[in-house]
């Protein structure tokens, strides 16, 4: 990506944390830049310890860093290095967080309850973070959690190309695996232009923490169905709104969320399940352990390259979603 070195007022620099180094990598070498060198301990009572081996005095700082588990750790290391480069006089630092850590406790259900995404965004700031950068926020309230700019990100473009050039858009329906998933439903359907379902979920009274029944809000009956989330953590939910849709006559089940956490039963889930292919992005690494062969892997990496850009060059990330914010 030319054009990042032309402004001489400033620089870039670019931060990798340990958790996800090829995705940074990826990232630099689309802005034509390199990774800045770093020194990055982890001691053996787990303390961290960061420095970087360049001057980075002036610079306009680019923190990338995945989240995968163990995720206090990497959110911790990267804390340390938003530190590092305060205390060392950068001008200004942008977190990079594709999978934003905590995301999914943004607001009390109960009483006596954290709201641990907030104190996330607490935390960035307080590090001495000036802008965050994500994708596919699991909540868009956490927006406003963080004190500065906050450019969300979207991976739908980068998912929708792939399914229209594969499945084509004729048979196609939208489907929204619970009530809470509906607003990004909405948003593959005007994509795709095509019609959307949604699956209730019904629970048993008297049986705790057990789906009873599904049912099916939409037709999908010889339709080829697209299940959209934003990530999937064990699968439990994913596949069994798969079962339901191919019970009610669905032509084909396939899959599109953005985060692969993918955690315990999650890879046995997904290879015995209704699914054709399971689409995700690589905003985290997915381990050489999981071996998963309905799962087709999209690089995330050329998204952020842009979004890094145009913040780097005072320009519009809002541009590269069709005005969606």
């Amino acid at each position: 990506m030319s054009g990042v070195k032309k402004n001489q007022d400033k620089h870039m620099m670019l931060f990798s944390g340990r958790a996800y180094p090829e995705l940074a990598q990826e990232v630099a070498e689309l802005l034509e830049v390199d990774l800045v060198p770093s020194r990055s301990i982890t001691y053996a009572n787990s303390e961290i310890y960061v420095r970087f081996e360049e001057s980075v005095r002036g610079s306009d700082a680019f923190v990338i860093q995945s989240h995968p588990a163990p995720v206090n750790e990497w959110l911790m290391e990267q804390l340390i290095m938003i530190d590092a480069l305060k205390r060392a006089s950068a001008n200004r630092i942008t977190v990079v967080s594709p999978f934003y850590p905590y995301a999914r406790q943004d607001k009390k259900h109960a009483g006596r309850e954290p709201i641990s995404a907030r104190l996330v965004a607490d935390l960035y700031k307080t590090a001495g973070a000036d802008r965050l950068m994500s994708v596919d926020l699991h909540a868009a309230q956490i927006q406003g959690f963080f004190d500065g700019p906050v450019d969300h990100l979207w991976a739908l473009p980068v998912l929708a190309e792939y399914v229209t050039e594969k499945y084509g858009q004729d048979e196609m329906t939208v489907v929204s695996p619970d009530a809470g998933r509906v607003r990004l439903a909405d948003m593959w359907t005007d994509k795709l232009n095509c019609p959307l379902a949604i699956i209730h979920k019904r629970r048993d009274p008297n049986v705790a923490n057990q789906v009873a029944v599904h049912e099916v809000v939409g037709e999908v009956e010889g339709r080829v169905c697209l299940l959209v989330d934003d990530m999937i953590d064990t699968a439990g939910t994913i596949c069994q709104a798969a079962d339901a849709l191919k019970a009610r006559g669905a032509k084909a089940v396939i899959a599109a969320t953005t985060h692969p956490i993918l955690s315990g039963p999650a890879a046995d889930r997904l290879n015995e399940s209704a699914f054709e292919e399971v689409i995700v992005t690589n905003t985290l690494p997915i381990s050489e352990d999981v071996q998963i062969n309905k799962l087709t892997v999209l690089s995330i990496a050329p998204l952020i390259a842009k979004a890094i850009h145009e913040v780097f060059e005072d320009g519009s990330v809002t541009s590269l979603f069709d005005g969606q914010s």
